[in-house]
């Protein structure tokens, strides 16, 4: 590998840089910041996650309880906890860190291993940790944990300046390059994870063994050197930079996949790049849910064939939705193209959001497009969101993303500032020897009118580019996966210091490139009509089915709004939509009217909501796909 190490040509504006103030995500963030994260840990301790570093670490006895991945859920939650004492300081949380990174310490054995599943009784582990170290990587996790504890680390350095943690990680890190290499033994995990974190301590640290390992546990993937292949399920069916399709357990695929961007961008890796922009086509163009959701089998919880997505038995889980957005921000910060901007907001909005309950304490694990009161969907429930899972990786994930959601928001160049998410709040940057402040004013997604107030401390001249999303465009996703039934003729609005002002786009955004002075104000209006979709017709389950969406939002029909029967409803291809808010249901949405047909092929009255907020009001049927009449 080339020595000479780069990096992303685009970075994230970090989330300790922007602020949101709207009322769609603010709530969300506040939630997960005071309820969701304590209650995570909460529910950590009842399930004896954290206890099991104590007895790891000789500060209490007792065997080992739960799966032998548990580890992670506790580093998921500590990560997610450090991007919240970056966001402001709470000296309660601080010291509860505190003392469970000192279980974590402790739980480390001398070497620097890190696993309390074998740690606790070395002799009489978990039959599925293998016989020894590193004896049965395709199911042990042994990994995957420590990938997680990488991401913890560096988060609570770089939130706290405080090194104990980082350098558990880092102890376990040389351990584990100590082991594996073209070398030593050579071997990779089974569930992914530990490359993205490895890119990462090696962005903290400097250390260039760390992006070599990362590396090398991607190349080794698909090749049989003394070992036997894991196969398609753990994508290690064939070399990555050979790989075209997305197949096997979806959450493994999309982190391997954004761990292939981490190094596509560090090393420079053409084959790299190519072999990613070749699987993102395949998903967005073929496996991809209207929701942004990735997954079509619960079998495997993973992708399924070319043009398979289900709808009552799809799975598309939480934990896979935000790996999905986690590849696409990579993605875009490799080519500065907003069309994985688009799948990620698609993702944000729907597939991700619907995960986790307005309450905070409440999480789908599988989040289908249909629910007819019947099909069990989901692990250990019916059709409400539980308190917890036996595996507890997406309660514990989202925690990760929602605290950090500002730092999706903005991202820069070396003269170039993107705005790619539209939510009210401000953002602050520097360019050249210039403080740029970005003041955003919205009601967004509800409302299509973004006001940005753009004020410098001195002239300077830099490119702001405004994303324009795909839907405005007529265009649902960048493929031709979905399309609209009807072209609109609404476009795009763009006006500053209150004149119109004609754009072009390029990429997906709009360019206005000029040499700033004092303060400027910019008005984007993005039409937000209700829209029809349809499906690719290769697309077999969803042939003469229609959708709807407006902006962002991907609607659906649940029972405690519409007395027909939802499964047999037609939807004509005329007829208008009204969109209405109501702001005082499940939090504020605006929900959409209209008419529909019955079986009977009488018209009704039906009221959609948006896909995140249904399955709150009781265990009724639910539709995002309904048969076009």
């Amino acid at each position: 590998m080339n020595k000479s190490f780069s990096d992303y040509a685009i970075k994230p504006v970090s989330f300790t840089k922007a602020t949101i103030e709207d009322r769609f995500w603010q709530r969300r963030i506040e939630t997960a910041i005071n309820v969701t994260i304590p209650y995570d840990f909460e529910k950590c301790e009842e399930t004896g996650r954290i206890d099991n570093f104590a007895k790891a670490g000789g500060m209490m006895t007792g065997a080992h309880e739960g799966i032998f991945y548990n580890d992670s859920d506790v580093f998921k939650v500590v990560e997610g906890a450090a991007y919240a004492l970056q966001s402001g300081h709470n000296e309660t949380l601080a010291a509860y860190l505190d003392e469970l990174i000192g279980k974590i310490a402790a739980a480390q054995e001398d070497d620097g291993y890190l696993y309390t599943a074998r740690t606790i009784d070395p002799q009489n582990p978990p039959e599925a940790c293998g016989p020894e170290r590193w004896s049965n990587l395709a199911v042990n996790h042994e990994l995957y944990n420590v990938g997680h504890l990488y991401e913890a680390a560096v988060a609570h350095f770089e939130a706290t300046g405080e090194r104990k943690l980082l350098d558990v990680a880092i102890r376990n890190a040389d351990l584990i390059d100590s082991v594996f290499g073209s070398d030593k033994l050579r071997n990779v995990p089974g569930h992914q994870e530990i490359e993205t974190g490895l890119a990462r301590l090696f962005r903290a640290t400097g250390d260039e063994r760390y992006l070599r390992l990362a590396k090398f546990f991607l190349d080794e993937r698909g090749r049989a050197n003394g070992r036997e292949l894991f196969g398609s399920y753990c994508q290690d069916h064939r070399l990555v930079t050979g790989q075209r399709e997305a197949v096997g357990h979806a959450v493994r695929a999309a982190y391997m996949y954004a761990a292939m961007t981490d190094i596509a961008a560090l090393t420079g890796d053409a084959e790299y790049a190519e072999a990613v922009e070749g699987l993102w086509e395949n998903v967005v163009g073929k496996k991809l849910s209207l929701t942004g959701g990735i997954g079509a089998r619960h079998e495997g919880e993973a992708f399924g064939d070319d043009y398979e997505l289900p709808s009552l038995t799809a799975y598309n889980e939480t934990c896979a939705a935000q790996a999905n957005i986690l590849w696409n921000q990579r993605m875009f910060l490799l080519s500065g193209n907003a069309k994985y901007v688009d799948v990620l907001e698609r993702t944000l909005y729907n597939g991700f959001l619907s995960g986790v309950g307005l309450d905070g304490r409440s999480f789908f694990y599988v989040n289908p497009l249909a629910c007819d009161g019947e099909y069990q969907f989901n692990r250990e429930s019916a059709m409400t969101r539980q308190p917890w899972y036996q595996t507890a990786c997406c309660p514990t994930n989202v925690v990760r993303l929602l605290p950090s959601l500002s730092g999706y928001i903005y991202a820069q160049g070396q003269r170039e500032l993107y705005v790619n998410l539209y939510i009210a709040g401000e953002g602050r940057f520097r360019i050249g020897n210039a403080d740029v402040r970005i003041q955003q004013v919205t009601n967004y997604p509800w409302e299509g009118d973004i006001a940005l107030h753009v004020d410098v401390s001195k002239p300077v001249a830099f490119n702001l580019k405004l994303r324009v999303p795909g839907y405005t465009r007529n265009q649902p996703l960048p493929s031709d996966l979905y399309r609209y039934a009807k072209t609109s003729n609404e476009v795009a609005h763009l006006a500053m210091d209150g004149m119109v002002i004609p754009y072009a786009l390029q990429d997906g955004y709009i360019s206005l490139e000029r040499e700033w002075r004092g303060a400027s104000e910019i008005l984007l209006r993005l039409p937000l009509a209700p829209r029809r979709v349809i499906a690719h017709s290769a697309v077999a389950e969803l042939r003469d089915k229609v959708a709807l969406e407006r902006g962002p939002l991907v609607y659906a029909l649940e029972s405690a709004d519409n007395e027909a029967d939802l499964l047999e409803l037609a939807l004509p291809d005329d007829g208008e939509i009204q969109a209405e808010h109501q702001a005082d249901l499940l939090g504020g949405i605006t929900n959409l009217r209209g008419e529909a047909w019955d079986k009977e092929c009488d018209p009704v009255e039906f009221t959609a909501i948006p896909y995140y907020a249904w399955g709150y009001r009781g265990d009724g049927r639910m539709t995002v796909w309904l048969d076009r009449h």
